[in-house]
């Protein structure tokens, strides 16, 4: 096992390599220069000279070479130095402390609430196959596939204004960490992780059930209920470790989704997440924040699909790790 930990950790390193290329060269074929977004406002209507413009270009570094400014931005990833933001003139690496919690904390809840109701609900419309409550929890988990977040979102703040005369609380202004402040955090997290898992649970609860089914028709079910075992014991014990198999892989990748931005739900609930940091970014045109903040997302998909592919071997006895 800690021969595979290994192997799989040095593999990180020709991934994220190829990232860096992919992404430092993509963010040069965007048009648009940052200097000159950063002199122009947000208005777009500042005023500069030229020697003003150039005199910013060879601060940030911009009027170099590409293989210069490749070779002093790898440099600076190597030493974990995420550098400074072209744009708003802050340190990335402070950005990315305040707001990568908050991803992880939001991704966290939103997997575990769909995962909480959707396992279940996979399980028992596999064991009332074609009965009314299977086909009740069918048209769930197809509605929750079939609308988008941001619509049930808004939905949702709607309803709660509408019937309730509640006004959900958002986040964007002193936003607390879990540590800091539990009671404040949930309530500003908690209805952007019931949008986000409502769609989660949906998709879980299909694949739940679809490996249910598929586990019931092997011959050690069979063998375990003509020993008389108990439908609770040959479920629980039997089928379900099974048949988590194909739900951990995509809890997994929902996870890793999560992780990467959930801009829209971030925007509506004004979550200061990655997703919110990393559209600004590109809005601004701001190079270095945008490819710090997609290195650092790669490294949290790196090390949740190794996580995934660990935790097989905990579920399945049989999958050895060399």
């Amino acid at each position: 096992m800690q021969t595979y930990i290994i192997k799989r950790a040095l593999l990180f390193l020709p991934t994220m390599l190829l990232v860096t290329v992919m992404v430092f060269l993509l963010m040069r074929l965007v048009p648009g220069d940052p200097a000159l977004a950063f002199l122009l406002g947000d208005e777009g209507e500042g005023t500069f000279t030229e020697e003003q413009l150039a005199d910013l270009r060879a601060e940030i570094g911009t009027d170099r070479p590409l293989i210069v400014q490749y070779g002093t931005w790898l440099w600076d990833m190597a030493r974990l130095d995420f550098g400074t933001s072209l744009f708003y003139r802050t340190s990335i690496g402070d950005d990315l402390k305040r707001k990568i919690p908050v991803t992880i904390e939001l991704a966290i809840l939103a997997v575990l609430m769909a995962a909480v109701v959707a396992v279940p609900l996979g399980v028992i419309s596999a064991i009332k196959q074609d009965t009314p409550l299977d086909y009740i929890a069918r048209v769930v988990s197809i509605g929750g596939v079939a609308m988008p977040s941001f619509w049930v979102a808004i939905l949702l703040i709607y309803f709660l204004v509408w019937q309730f005369e509640y006004l959900p609380i958002f986040g964007t202004f002193g936003f607390p960490l879990i540590w800091e402040d539990p009671i404040s955090n949930l309530e500003k997290l908690y209805l952007p992780a019931v949008v986000l898992a409502f769609n989660n649970m949906s998709i879980v609860a299909r694949v739940t059930r679809s490996s249910m089914l598929e586990v019931f028709r092997e011959d050690y079910i069979r063998t375990a209920r003509s020993k008389g075992l108990r439908d609770l014991v040959v479920i629980g014990r039997h089928a379900l470790k099974n048949a988590l198999l194909p739900v951990v892989t995509i809890s997994g990748l929902e996870f890793q989704q999560l992780v990467a931005g959930t801009i829209i739900i971030e925007r509506i609930f004004g979550v200061p997440g990655m997703g919110s940091l990393m559209i600004d970014a590109i809005y601004n045109n701001d190079y270095i924040a945008v490819q710090s903040t997609v290195m650092v997302i790669t490294l949290f998909v790196l090390i949740i699909n190794l996580a995934v592919d660990l935790i097989y071997g905990w579920l399945d006895p049989r999958i050895r790790y060399s």
